[in-house]
């Protein structure tokens, strides 16, 4: 597990499963009507990844690594859980209003994942309280990528890119796709795209000489996730098809009336 290559694939391929198996539970919840059932029951995975971030904190080995790693991207995950079944989302749940823009449209907009940012915000202190002089604090470096990764995605996909995959967007969230602007990019996709460059530059450079196998290991998780969030955001204009890495094991999408959302 001190690879870079072992870690930099693990990294891959957990953000692959983990992206799935959340969409699968929210389609299945979708069909089923059952969201609220379905957040409480991914409850345990917010526990375990709580449990592990504080296990990781005082651990500065291989295994803290790990330990911080996958224990931010399960309480990510389950935050993104509750955010896609649209339990925890924004007082708004209405779609934009036609000939809606400037500052009106962006606070209206706001308003349907104000709750959701809300949680993602108090999370990330929390992991930066809890990390504070900590030995590891490769949890906190792990969410903080997410969390920046989200950021620019939200801006973009506000302000406008070419390409726009709604096919995942779930039932209870359809609403959200009146305030996505398919276009040409804006100044919002350079930034982006300059401060992930940057970010990966910095993981990767300090990839290549870090001295210990912690350190090995820390940053090839990083870099990989840095990696993919910068791909992330270039898929917003390339047209490749990166949608069939997940529709393949998602069952039908229900169409769901305004009064079940």
């Amino acid at each position: 597990m001190t690879s870079p290559w072992i870690a930099s694939l693990l990294a891959i391929f957990v953000w692959w499963f983990s992206t799935g198996a959340i969409l699968l539970a929210v389609r299945r919840a979708d069909r089923a009507g059952t969201h609220r059932l379905t957040v409480i029951k991914g409850l345990p995975l917010l526990i375990l990844g709580g449990g592990a971030v504080l296990a990781s904190l005082a651990n500065a080995s291989v295994l803290g690594v790990y330990l911080g790693f996958f224990g931010a991207l399960a309480i990510w995950g389950w935050i993104e859980l509750a955010f896609l079944a649209g339990v925890v989302t924004g007082p708004m749940r209405d779609e934009c209003l036609p000939g809606l823009s400037g500052r009106d449209r962006f606070f209206r907009a706001f308003a349907t994942v104000a709750y959701h940012e809300l949680v993602l915000t108090v999370a990330l202190l929390g992991l930066v309280s809890v990390s504070n002089g900590a030995a590891n604090r490769m949890a906190m470096a792990t969410y903080l990528v997410l969390f920046l990764a989200r950021i620019f995605a939200k801006l973009n996909l506000f302000y406008g890119v070419p390409r726009i995959n709604t096919e995942f967007v779930p039932a209870r969230l359809a609403h959200l796709k009146s305030y996505f602007r398919r276009g040409p990019v804006t100044l919002a996709f350079p930034a982006a795209i300059t401060a992930l460059t940057a970010l990966l530059a910095v993981c990767a450079e300090r990839l290549w000489s870090a001295g210990s196998d912690e350190t090995i290991a820390g940053f090839a998780l990083l870099t990989a996730l840095a990696a993919l969030a910068l791909l992330e955001h270039w898929l917003m204009v390339v047209p490749l098809p990166d949608a069939k890495l997940w529709r393949w094991m998602l069952p039908a999408p229900k169409t769901m009336t305004k009064e079940e959302r």
